[in-house]
């Protein structure tokens, strides 16, 4: 069970993951070993999953983000296992959702520009014996950037 205290700390850790816990006893109004000391639990219970840094996409040359929608033409387990393998091994795919609807997932995929996009859902994702349909969405814009989770 999580407290207000454990909600903040949370919150603060979203914002700046690099936050001491001097920092952070002193945002919360605790001493710096309680506040490393809940750092610690949440951490080991599993709220806290990995600590990273936000890149600039552009900056590194990736010019195109994607969302792209997979139908799927069989419902077999096996093929389902062998799709997903290949969406693990590809780096530009960065998120995988399953859905419920017309697509069975929904990928995001950064790519350097519209060649390479097309290249991973013509020569990768469509020759896939389990695929049937893809539909591509080309983000022209992000609005909001990918926010801390409401807490």
């Amino acid at each position: 069970m999580l407290d207000s205290s454990d909600r903040k700390l949370l919150r603060l850790l979203q914002e700046n993951a690099h936050l001491t816990a001097n920092e952070l006893g002193e945002a919360l109004n605790l001493s710096p070993s309680q506040a490393g000391r809940r750092r610690q639990r949440l951490e080991a219970e599993g709220y806290i999953r990995a600590y990273g840094a936000k890149l600039d996409a552009a900056r590194l040359g990736l010019g195109v983000q994607a969302f792209v929608q997979v139908q799927l033409a069989s419902q077999r387990p096996e093929d389902g296992e062998s799709l997903s393998r290949l969406m693990q091994s590809q780096p530009e795919i960065v998120s995988t959702w399953t859905l419920t609807g017309e697509a069975d997932f929904l990928l995001r995929v950064y790519c350097r520009d519209l060649a390479a996009l097309n290249r991973l859902i013509h020569d990768v994702l469509l020759p896939h014996r389990a695929v049937a349909r893809i539909q591509s969405q080309i983000v022209m814009d992000q609005l909001k950037q990918d926010a801390p989770l409401p807490l």
